[in-house]
């Protein structure tokens, strides 16, 4: 879909820091963090919500998405992760995505309430190596 986001970034046509790629999924950094580290997972083609996802892609969507909480721990010395799917509601980008926050006990998550925070210049690049090097 030429006027979504993350088809554009799956498509290799806008920039962001790919920590996962295969032939159906793409996952990369969220410009705006929960936590550093914080992923995103998105089919390359454009399915809007959980439900719509196709049933040949479901397996494959959950094996990345536990990829992606292994690598919080192993890659950035997380204690755990939180991982979490939006359908419609609170989703910015209206293209299934799901979130891989890495935690840690004492972190301040509370609930649902997600507080944002930014990357210094390079750092994000950084994070994603470190996500790299153990999904590869």
């Amino acid at each position: 879909m030429s006027d979504c986001l993350f088809c554009s970034i799956a498509a290799g046509e806008i920039a962001a820091e790919v920590v996962l790629a295969d032939e159906d999924f793409v996952a990369f950094l969220d410009i705006r963090p929960v936590f550093k580290g914080h992923t995103l997972l998105v089919p390359r083609e454009h399915v809007v919500t959980l439900p719509d996802l196709a049933a040949g892609l479901r397996d494959g969507f959950l094996a990345q998405a536990q990829r992606l909480a292994t690598a919080m721990v192993e890659g950035l010395g997380a204690q755990g992760s939180f991982v979490a799917i939006n359908n419609t509601v609170s989703q910015s980008v209206p293209h299934l995505h799901c979130h891989v926050v890495p935690r840690t006990k004492g972190d301040g998550l509370r609930g649902f309430f997600w507080p944002r925070t930014k990357y210094a210049d390079g750092e994000a690049a950084t994070y994603a190596a470190k996500l790299r090097a153990v999904l590869d």
